[in-house]
């Protein structure tokens, strides 16, 4: 079994942070970009390592939830694939689903957090409240997981582990859409297991989910493309207002999702998909090597990609002004 994810000697300089004209850090990974089909357009570093691939497997999940029968449409369905920031509307929905399957937020089992978003978190302390599972960024996605067993008669008190017949599930849907074996398997931060696959098999069975049609006779892409479009129609719940994923897909139309360890995919509405994993695990660049990629690859105009730039934070800052900013390395290409 495969035990680690590529070296910095096969990595590529994906971005650099320049302060006052001087580059002071590089960001070393790997990125891949698939077509429609799935075949290979570009490579960066070694995208057929494996990686970790964290919150970007939660459309494979919550695909696997509904294919084990749980009744998620619309925005109850996106929410469970989001990593969302823990604001009322968030909550509320994933409340909502629970409630749908006669549970509360005591089933969760991903662990107690505050939310991301700062007045959500700051008005729960003010009324006094302690953190919860409920507004952990992963709950929705948790939430799916217990609608799912709900709906198929399995045990709810330990749909984490790696034998639950849910996850034996999950396992079996990513390695069909990835068309890869898994290569090594692990403990996610929010409790579930999460899968190592190489970044160009995540990017092949993300490109899957925007050439699904409703009309298919088979459910899993009918279930796929119901996926996709909840999350297109519902941007605001698959992190937040003003934040990198949400803007992406208010603004371009463009699937996108984060997740730790500086993984970030994108997937344009003509299928193409792009996968990036930055190897010091900093998330502050992916979305912006990912953007490039796209605008490289054809899928995105310039004017577009412009746009949402003031949602990556990219300024670097000194005495509260900026004072440089986060750009891309010299192997990211402008075309290809």
């Amino acid at each position: 079994m495969t035990t680690a994810t590529f070296t910095g000697d096969s990595a590529a300089e994906l971005a650099v942070v320049s302060r006052n004209g001087f580059v002071e850090s590089r960001h070393l990974g790997s990125a891949v970009v698939v077509g429609r089909e799935g075949e290979l357009l570009y490579e960066l570093g070694s995208p057929s390592s494996p990686v970790f691939a964290r919150s970007t497997l939660k459309a494979l999940q919550t695909l696997a939830s509904l294919e084990a029968g749980a009744e998620l449409d619309g925005e109850h369905l996106a929410i469970a694939c989001a990593s969302h920031i823990g604001t009322p509307g968030h909550v509320a929905l994933v409340r909502d689903v629970l409630g749908r399957a006669a549970l509360d937020e005591r089933a969760l089992q991903c662990p107690p957090a505050w939310p991301l978003d700062r007045a959500s978190r700051d008005s729960l302390i003010r009324s006094g409240e302690a953190s919860a599972s409920v507004y952990m960024e992963c709950s929705g996605k948790h939430a799916g997981f217990l609608a799912a067993c709900r709906a198929a008669e399995w045990p709810v008190e330990t749909y984490l582990q790696p034998d639950h017949p849910l996850q034996q599930l999950v396992a079996q849907t990513v390695a069909r859409f990835s068309g890869e074996q898994i290569r090594a398997t692990g403990v996610d931060g929010c409790g579930a297991p999460v899968f190592a696959i190489s970044l160009t098999g995540l990017a092949r069975a993300m490109s899957r989910f925007a050439t699904a049609q409703s009309s298919s006779p088979f459910a899993i892409f009918r279930n796929a493309a119901k996926i996709w479009r909840a999350q297109l129609e519902h941007p605001w719940t698959i992190q937040g207002a003003g934040r990198a994923d949400s803007v992406v897909m208010e603004q371009l139309g463009v699937f996108a999702k984060s997740g730790a360890e500086g993984l970030q995919v994108l997937v344009a509405p003509d299928g193409t998909s792009v996968a990036v994993k930055m190897l010091d695990g900093s998330n502050r660049a992916g979305m912006l090597v990912a953007l490039q990629l796209l605008l490289a690859a054809g899928s995105i105009d310039a004017e577009g990609a412009q746009r949402v730039l003031p949602a990556l934070r990219l300024e670097v800052l000194g005495g509260g002004q900026p004072v440089g900013s986060i750009m891309l390395g010299k192997d990211v290409p402008t075309t290809f």
